[in-house]
């Protein structure tokens, strides 16, 4: 996520260059074509520029509105995860009865609770990424890993442990029956915001909308520099090109947002987030090893 107040140009054609190198090629070949092989015979009329500027402006408006809301919508999701992971710690905490266990072992029983939600989130995160992360495995026993090799959904697996386990200390007495319900309700919860990032994630933007728009960006350009070159002369190749690299810069903007798990400048900084769950964790716990939080990369993004 990008934490900069302001945007290096440099950052900007370096991610637009290639695209800018396709329009100038394509306003120089507007331009000589209508030099040497239709200026004498008749005009191109301003009306179609005009025309495919208002469209390609619908449908970069709509790209980008969409973008977004998948982007602040995979944001809320993972708001909502930071408050509940935070509930789920306080709830063990809280919660549990020690009944006849000493208190190291209720210790390790609490300590184990807490670490295996911490181990969920970055086999969340690493899910949603496609990466590889054995993050997660430090924050649980042998037992745990063992188990969960056999699944291809480790954070799925993981919830199902910390189900099983919560059953137990219900049938053992340690938790009544209203807290039970409580605790429940939070393993659920998790369970619903994996599912919506799973969503989010799996759900493939609509690619003709993405297509559409360059090729009518593409057109939009051609056909404006045809139209100024009859004014502009050489310098329509110019501004055919400044002209769409307004209309480049602002789809690719809104392009940048539609896949929110990614490991980008643009993405939800699931480092970020996971880590100072993890922070929050740990502390609650009285854990002694406490990580650093995510810093931003050269004070410009986080990840």
């Amino acid at each position: 996520m990008l934490v900069a107040q302001n945007i290096k140009i440099s950052r900007i054609l370096r991610d637009t260059w290639q695209v800018d190198i396709i329009m100038i090629v394509s306003c120089t070949g507007a331009y000589l074509v209508r030099e040497f092989l239709i200026k004498h015979h008749f005009e191109i009329p301003a009306i179609i520029p005009t025309v495919l500027g208002t469209a390609i402006a619908f449908f970069v408006g709509f790209n980008n509105n969409q973008a977004y809301d998948r982007w602040w919508e995979a944001r809320k999701v993972w708001g909502a995860l930071v408050n509940d992971s935070r509930s789920w710690a306080r709830s063990v905490i809280a919660y549990i009865s020690q009944h006849e266990l000493e208190d190291s072992q209720f210790t390790i029983l609490k300590n184990r609770l807490v670490c295996r939600h911490i181990a969920f989130l970055y086999a969340l995160k690493a899910n949603l990424r496609g990466a590889v992360d054995e993050t997660y495995s430090q924050y649980l026993d042998e037992k745990d890993i063992k188990e969960i090799n056999g699944h291809t959904n480790v954070p799925n697996a993981i919830l199902t442990i910390q189900t099983r386990e919560l059953q137990t200390l219900s049938a053992s007495g340690m938790i009544d029956g209203f807290r039970f319900m409580e605790m429940n309700q939070l393993l659920v919860k998790f369970t619903d915001e994996m599912g919506m990032s799973e969503r989010i994630q799996k759900t493939v933007f609509p690619t003709t909308y993405n297509y559409l728009t360059k090729v009518f960006i593409w057109l939009f350009v051609v056909s404006l520099t045809l139209v100024i070159s009859q004014y502009a002369g050489l310098w329509s190749i110019f501004l055919g090109w400044l002209v769409g690299f307004v209309y480049v810069s602002t789809q690719k903007n809104g392009m940048s947002l539609v896949n929110p798990f990614e490991n980008n400048s643009a993405s939800i900084p699931l480092n970020q987030i996971t880590r100072n769950i993890e922070i929050n964790l740990l502390e609650m716990i009285g854990a002694d090893k406490i990580p650093k939080p995510i810093q931003p990369i050269n004070e410009e993004y986080v990840l």
